[in-house]
């Protein structure tokens, strides 16, 4: 069962964490620092205990410990109502480990290579335009809302060959699965098996009439063996796609416009040094970061030099590692010209993102678009400004005006 809601608020953060806390959600930048002075890995007996992970070097550290720290027993980073034990249950390379992982993850990373990424930026560039062409006119719009959800959520459906309209259907399961699940477990449960029936009836359309989506790929690919993948692992696959590719993506691009908002300064060495942008996407991934990571520990081990009894959840705060200052010079600053960049925006390890190249592409695309066309911006109301934590954080409402 889900976890008891514990909504009292963290007094110390050296010593109890809370990333559903709306002080962490707001701005977990400020209490990093104190976490990371104290330890590398903070202990909680919230959400059924968990251990935040929040040192660069102790995310890699636990990203690696595919045997000590499994992934099989689920993601989230609070206790779900998912069944692991079920064999029926939906599998996905993210909540997979070895040996199991490698095949279907090679099965789709070429449809995420540059090459195939490439293919989409036109689509992509067109989507931005028409969006902006859909506001450019009133002076203002809501820069997550009207622009940053919908990019990826379009993108993604169409790679997927389903139609634009489901897109807003797609905004909700996401919301309801990764912003609501660790609150309302019964709403992220009933939007999982959503998602999950509308798939079983795409698999069995694209089974007898396949096409060059990514549903057809999964449905009629073949791993190294020869194999074609399990019911289970088609949906499950599915399903990740949808997720990863939705809600952590429109949360780069919202927090992005959420920071050029506020530095117009930016915003010109942007119009006007164009050679910026491989560096400027790199660290705007660094610095706003949105996912974390959780796995369970099947044994007692450590992670960074700190103890993790076996059964408790280790959450990889990877936004955290990229403001870890023994890597990073001036970890808070974003530097659009950062030479060094060795950020974990996409993870470490095995797992890592496997749509990198498709975040990046949509991120640059949807950045240089509205740079290009909107003009300078600001943010018509910094208090309106609403923010989702927990598993992936991102700016909800980012009202603009230009």
């Amino acid at each position: 069962m889900g976890a008891t809601i514990n909504m009292k608020p963290v007094l110390d953060w050296t010593t109890d964490f809370d990333t559903f806390d709306p002080a962490y959600v707001s701005d977990p930048f400020a209490l990093w620092p104190q976490m990371r002075a104290a330890c590398p890995v903070v202990t909680s007996e919230r959400w059924g205990g968990s251990h935040l992970v929040v040192g660069y070097s102790g995310v890699i550290d636990g990203a690696s410990k595919t045997r000590e720290l499994t992934s099989t027993l689920g993601t989230s980073i609070a206790p779900t109502l998912d069944n692991y034990g079920d064999p029926e249950r939906p599998k996905s390379i993210i909540n997979s480990d070895p040996p199991d992982h490698a095949g279907p993850r090679r099965l789709i990373l070429p449809s995420m290579s540059p090459a195939s990424v490439a293919h989409w930026e036109p689509i992509t560039r067109g989507l931005c335009e028409s969006l902006i062409e859909g506001f450019i006119g009133t002076g203002h719009a809501d820069a997550a809302v009207d622009y940053a959800q919908r990019i990826p959520a379009t993108v993604i459906g169409r790679m997927l060959g389903v139609p634009d309209e489901l897109q807003h259907e797609f905004i909700s399961w996401v919301r309801d699965i990764l912003e609501h699940g660790a609150q309302f477990p019964e709403q992220r449960l009933k939007a999982f098996e959503t998602l999950n029936n509308y798939f079983v009836d795409q698999m069995a359309d694209r089974a007898a009439n396949p096409t060059d989506d990514l549903i057809s790929l999964l449905v009629h690919g073949t791993l190294d063996n020869g194999e074609h993948l399990e019911p289970r692992q088609i949906l499950g696959n599915l399903a990740l796609l949808l997720l990863a590719g939705i809600d952590t993506t429109w949360s780069s691009i919202g927090s992005s416009l959420w920071y050029l908002a506020q530095h117009p300064e930016q915003q010109a060495r942007l119009r006007t040094e164009p050679g910026l942008w491989p560096t400027a996407v790199e660290e705007l991934l660094r610095a706003f970061a949105p996912v974390s990571m959780s796995r369970i520990a099947v044994a007692d081990t450590e992670v960074a030099g700190c103890p993790v009894p076996h059964g408790r959840r280790v959450t990889l705060s990877f936004p955290a590692a990229n403001r870890d200052p023994s890597v990073f010079e001036n970890p808070d600053e974003v530097i659009l010209d950062r030479a060094e960049n060795r950020h974990l925006a996409f993870g470490s390890g095995i797992h890592r993102c496997a749509g990198s190249n498709l975040a990046r592409m949509e991120l640059r695309v949807a950045l240089q678009t509205w740079i290009e066309r909107v003009g300078p911006f600001t943010l018509a109301d910094p208090a309106a400004v609403t923010w989702a934590g927990g598993q992936v954080r991102g700016p909800r409402n980012v009202p603009v005006r230009f």
